[in-house]
């Protein structure tokens, strides 16, 4: 603690002996013995310091007590000290009442009482501390308050010239203060903007995002930002971000929210500019990468449909202008043959990608077994092989099943991966053949699931490699396979390996390996022929089975695996019919779980009706998919759905509506159908009234594929309840 400063005390007498003894006196108090022998000297003691009492002694030569006293009380600093008077005279009251008129406060007779005169002087000793300390105090009071009116005007001038909007709600969310640029934001005079709410000002279109988030902020007590559109009376709509944060008293308890409103529009209209500038400097991108990949492929197709020619035009001569032995007329008709037939490959292969995109690529589909399409494609390449001393090595298991396909364009899979495998293997290499029967992954709600019963550590780096394929694709239908651990079915595949010793695929390429038009190398010095449009063909048909297809690679000189997974065909589940073949390719294999049902989709969202209508035909089923209610019982009475896939909100009539009239019919039109509440409105009462309208279940969107069919499994084996109105 710092020590307390010493107080003065002034001791004036003529006498030093006299003075000794004040100081032997008061010596014991502590504070600090100032002497002064005459009245001069005690009045230039003054001149530099305070003192909290003087004692003075009345008998002095030259200038006496009195006179001293009088002249320390005409000075302004010294006018109010206490001044004991001295004296070893006895006092007449007349010298008394001379001291007190002077302002003495006491009037001692020398010899002195030490206790008298101690207990005297601590009391204006004391008396002047307090006062001291008093004065300081005060003195701190007006700076403090100084400072609080500079701070209250300095806030003020800062509030009234922000360029951002500041306010202040209470816990109710009542509005206590808001400055002008608030007002300004709001569209609201001074008096208004404390009576109403800036969520009154937001945009219509953002008002129901502004008060949900609101709420949640005040429910929370987080801090807050968010970018709402305001639009104040007669003005154009502007971009606002409204940040918040609690305001908490020193304790920590809850006083209210202090927030600002910033007008963000120029940063919204410039961050779209750049955007569009963006979007634009892609657009060329992509379009520049497109032309010089045409360019490219022009350049590639020029050169491959030209080489062949070269050796067809010339031989042909040859055989027209000179007669040749046996053996090189044969050199001659194999070479054009040869030839000929590489370009018509050349040709189809362009065809094929022509239909694809147009999407007019069609299979003749019936049940194929594997084991004659995999060696008829191994023998057709066998002379590719063998000039080059290819080993063709083959694992072909013999009690694999039949897929449902395409014998022709199954081959032609086969066939393309075996070609392109030689194609890039070294002389002396080899290229081994795989047929085998694969359990495993599924593809669900357009994404890769593992099954953990099937699909081992060892095959995650395959799956993950798959599952970047699928996504990086840009018209991959993804294939829905129902999980094993949902409806305990078994998924199985036939499984196609081809597997090379060749040069390998780099990482970079990896992901475009399946692309049309790419190449690893399109250059002039390129050592391998081809357009680009094998793989890229192979991978569409290979969808167009309902299977999947990727490829893997440790790297340039690593060699390639391309592995091939088609769904086998199984026995029917459920009792119910299969679809039979109709050689489109939109005949569903019958190991799906919903084959040959029936269902009928209702909901007036058009992407929602496609992708449903999608994904129960991937199960086998026949989805019809209407937008309104009209149209649903128009459909009803025609086509007799197994079950009803029905969405709530929908205009001019919603699913409440639909499934009420469904039920005022009879049971053979249609008034006991199995029937799924699909919507978007989740809370408990609307699951309830759901229910009550005649739906079997309630559920939410978005759906897991998954779940939607356990569910529909589960409603057409629960008994229809026809509810009473």
């Amino acid at each position: 603690m710092p020590m307390e400063p010493k107080v003065n005390i002034l001791l004036v007498d003529d006498k030093l002996e006299n003075l000794l003894a004040l100081e032997a006196i008061l010596e014991k108090l502590g504070e600090n013995l100032v002497r002064a022998t005459s009245g001069e000297e005690a009045l230039r003691c003054l001149l530099h310091q305070d003192f909290a009492v003087i004692l003075l002694d009345v008998q002095m030569p030259g200038m006496d007590g009195f006179e001293t006293a009088t002249l320390i009380r005409n000075r302004g600093r010294s006018r109010h000290t206490p001044i004991i008077f001295l004296t070893a005279f006895s006092t007449s009251d007349q010298m008394l009442f001379k001291g007190y008129a002077l302002g003495a406060v006491d009037y001692l007779l020398k010899p002195l009482d030490p206790n008298i005169l101690t207990s005297k002087v601590t009391v204006f000793v004391e008396l002047f501390k307090k006062t001291e300390a008093v004065k300081q105090q005060t003195a701190q009071l007006v700076a403090v308050n100084t400072e609080l009116r500079q701070s209250e005007e300095r806030f003020r001038s800062l509030s009234t010239c922000s360029p951002v909007g500041i306010f202040e709600t209470d816990t109710e969310g009542d509005c206590k203060y808001t400055n002008p640029r608030y007002q300004a934001i709001c569209g609201l005079k001074a008096a208004e903007s404390l009576e109403k709410k800036w969520l009154e000002s937001v945009y219509i279109e953002d008002k129901e995002r502004a008060i949900a988030s609101w709420s949640a902020y005040i429910c929370e007590g987080r801090e807050y930002s968010e970018e709402f559109r305001f639009q104040a009376a007669h003005s154009n709509i502007r971009w606002v971000q409204v940040r918040s944060s609690p305001m908490l008293s020193s304790q920590g308890e809850l006083l209210g929210y202090v927030g600002t409103l910033e007008d963000i529009t120029e940063r919204k209209q410039a961050e779209e500019v750049r955007a569009q500038v963006i979007r634009e400097q892609t657009a060329r991108q992509e379009a520049e990468a497109a032309n010089r990949m045409k360019d490219e492929f022009l350049a590639v197709l020029s050169h491959e449909l030209r080489t062949p020619l070269t050796s067809m035009l010339g031989w042909s001569k040859i055989l027209r202008t000179k007669k040749l032995d046996e053996k090189a007329t044969s050199r001659a008709l194999e070479a054009i043959e040869r030839n000929a037939i590489s370009q018509m490959q050349l040709i189809e292969d362009i065809l094929d990608v022509s239909r694809i995109i147009r999407g007019q690529l069609r299979l003749n589909v019936s049940a194929v077994n594997l084991l004659s399409v995999m060696e008829a494609a191994l023998e057709a390449v066998r002379p590719l092989a063998e000039p080059k001393d290819i080993k063709l090595n083959t694992v072909l298991d013999t009690s694999i099943g039949s897929v449902y396909g395409d014998p022709a364009r199954l081959q032609q899979i086969v066939w393309n991966l075996l070609t392109n495998a030689i194609k890039f293997t070294p002389k002396g290499g080899r290229v081994e053949v795989r047929l085998s029967t694969y359990f495993g992954f599924s593809i669900s709600d357009f994404g890769l699931e593992a099954d953990g019963e099937n699909l081992d550590s060892s095959n995650t780096d395959e799956s993950n490699n798959l599952k970047s394929v699928l996504e990086s694709s840009d018209d991959l239908e993804p294939t829905f396979i129902l999980s094993k651990k949902s409806q305990n079915i078994k998924s199985q595949y036939a499984q196609i390996q081809v597997i090379d010793t060749g040069i390998g695929i780099s990482a970079e390429f990896l992901p475009k390996v399946f692309e049309r038009f790419r190449q690893a190398d399109s250059t002039t010095t390129r050592s391998h022929n081809g357009l680009g449009l094998g793989l890229a063909i192979v991978r569409h048909l290979v969808e167009l089975h309902k299977g999947t297809i990727f490829a893997q690679s440790l790297g340039s000189g690593q060699g390639a695996t391309f592995t091939v997974r088609l769904p086998l065909l199984q026995d029917n589940r459920g009792g119910r019919t299969s679809r039979e073949a109709t050689g489109e390719t939109s005949s569903s294999v019958p190991s799906t779980p919903l084959a040959g049902l029936r269902v009928l989709v209702v909901d007036d969202e058009a992407d929602t009706r496609n992708f449903l209508s999608f994904m129960f035909e991937e199960y086998g089923a026949f989805a019809t998919a209407v937008g309104s209610v009209d149209e649903a019982l128009a459909v009803l009475e025609q086509a007799k759905p197994d079950i009803l896939i029905s969405d709530i909100g929908m205009s001019e009539q919603d699913g409440y509506t639909l499934i009420r009239k469904l039920r005022s019919l009879e049971q053979e039109r249609g008034g006991r159908i199995p029937a799924i509440a699909l919507t978007a409105y989740t809370r408990e009462e609307d699951r309830l009234e759901a229910l009550r309208a005649g739906f079997q279940q309630h559920l939410s969107k978005p759906i897991d594929p998954n779940k939607l069919i356990a569910a529909v499994v589960n409603v057409l084996e629960l008994p229809i309840e026809v509810p009473v109105s």
